[in-house]
């Protein structure tokens, strides 16, 4: 068995967390019955600078069990940098890393299905959405064009994925290559030299709180997404916890 590490980016979550704890501890339990993660994998939250109470339900998560461990960043740097720090943290323990979102939209359970395609060889594993249908008019139109924009571009972005992925160890060693902060890392795990699998899975609505995705962050976004076929991998990774204000549980 390998061990796992499930990254949850976290910005003002207070929320959501207490459900998100219970079902990814839930998540991780189920991972050890089937024989995919070992004893010693953790829940990772990454507290990207939050005004609330997420970092301090994140030490209490902890207190209680030590599978959830916790990762603070000095400041609020953006989903992206907060993600690709705890990435940079499972490559430095040599985990698989499952990424996903506090609100839980994706759905936890295609995550033993991509466990299934590691255990068989896969080094990356993206979750793409069946449908649109939890999405606004204005939302599921605006991401349509924005995908053909990108491939009339040359990108080669796996339609309807965002950051719900699987990438083993020698998948994020790759990407250590790739340097810089608030990474577009959708538009990167198609150029690390692995094939990309894919996993189907229906997108929920939001249980609780509300999206920290705000239009400006979304054309922010895209904008990263329109350089990022401009860089270039360098010789020597990055190092882990550039912006780390503070680590529990690991």
């Amino acid at each position: 068995m390998e061990r796992y590490f499930i990254i949850v980016p976290c910005y003002n979550e207070e929320e959501v967390l207490p459900v998100t704890t219970l079902r990814l501890g839930e998540c991780l339990a189920g991972l050890a019955a089937r024989g995919y993660a070992s004893g010693d994998s953790r829940v990772l939250f990454v507290d990207d600078g939050s005004a609330d109470r997420t970092w301090e339900l994140i030490c209490e998560a902890n207190e209680r069990d030590e599978r959830f461990a916790g990762l603070r960043l000095d400041r609020n740097r953006g989903h992206q940098t907060a993600l690709t720090e705890g990435l940079m943290c499972a490559r430095e323990h040599r985990a698989v890393s499952v990424s996903i979102d506090a609100d839980l939209q994706d759905d936890v359970r295609a995550i033993y299905a991509m466990a299934e395609k590691r255990a068989a060889g896969a080094h990356i594993v993206c979750g793409v959405r069946a449908s649109r249908a939890t999405d606004t008019f204005m939302k599921r139109n605006t991401a349509r064009a924005y995908y053909k924009i990108m491939r009339l571009l040359g990108s080669s972005l796996i339609y309807d994925h965002a950051d719900f992925r699987l990438m083993g160890p020698e998948a994020l060693d790759a990407l250590a290559l790739y340097h810089g902060d608030d990474l577009f890392l959708r538009g990167l795990i198609t150029r690390l030299g692995y094939p990309c699998e894919t996993v189907s899975y229906d997108r929920a609505e939001r249980f609780a709180g509300e999206s920290k995705y705000t239009l400006r962050k979304m054309l922010k976004l895209a904008a990263k997404g329109f350089t990022s076929g401009r860089m270039k991998p360098l010789s020597v990774a990055r190092e882990p916890y550039g912006h780390t204000k503070e680590l529990i549980g690991l």
